[in-house]
């Protein structure tokens, strides 16, 4: 059986059988991901790109006024191949730590995003269950008898009543007085 994404990262190891990165303890990386995340901020700022600039003008005007003034022993003659191995070197040192970097805001991006999707479910949930809530009020609302319809209602039995009344003879009525006699 094939140990892929489905396996928890405790069985699965890396390339050479090492742990993976994701497997490695906080106080593992601690240091180095502090180091890489610091040199690539570093390496993206207008200070790094003034200061290697002014560098390289110190290093080619140094040795332009060296080579005119020694004669012909200048510590890095024109073609300035040492300070060529030195960008050589500091690319190949900055290439890593900046993807390093990256791969660790990317990390960080995912576990946000994951955290806002969860919080726009919630968010919908919430929605959805109000506006069935609010839905539910309307019909309940719809259906109560309002002031007014009260009101009219109330008029309508009293003219009925009036009504009746006004029909009717001015006889009393013995139906309760035969119920209190049975009674008795």
């Amino acid at each position: 059986m094939s140990k892929g994404l489905e396996t928890p990262t405790d069985g699965r190891r890396g390339v050479f059988g090492r742990r993976r990165r994701s497997q490695m303890g906080a106080q593992d990386r601690s240091l180095f991901t502090r180091v890489a995340e610091s040199t690539a901020r570093f390496m993206g700022t207008s200070k790094f790109i003034l200061w290697m600039t002014v560098f390289v003008g110190v290093w080619i005007a140094a040795n332009l006024v060296l080579t005119r003034s020694l004669g012909d022993n200048p510590w890095d003659p024109y073609p300035f191949i040492l300070l060529n191995l030195m960008f050589s070197t500091q690319a190949s040192y900055a290439a890593p730590l900046i993807m390093f970097a990256q791969n660790r805001q990317d990390d960080r991006d995912r576990v946000i995003a994951e955290q806002d999707r969860q919080q726009a479910a919630r968010t919908l949930a919430d929605t959805e269950y109000l506006t069935r809530e609010i839905a539910a009020l309307r019909l309940a609302v719809s259906e109560l008898a309002t002031r007014d319809f009260v009101r009219s209602e109330i008029r309508d039995l009293l003219d009925e009543l009036e009504q009746r009344t006004a029909d009717s003879p001015e006889e009393p009525d013995d139906t309760f007085a035969d119920a209190d006699s049975a009674q008795r």
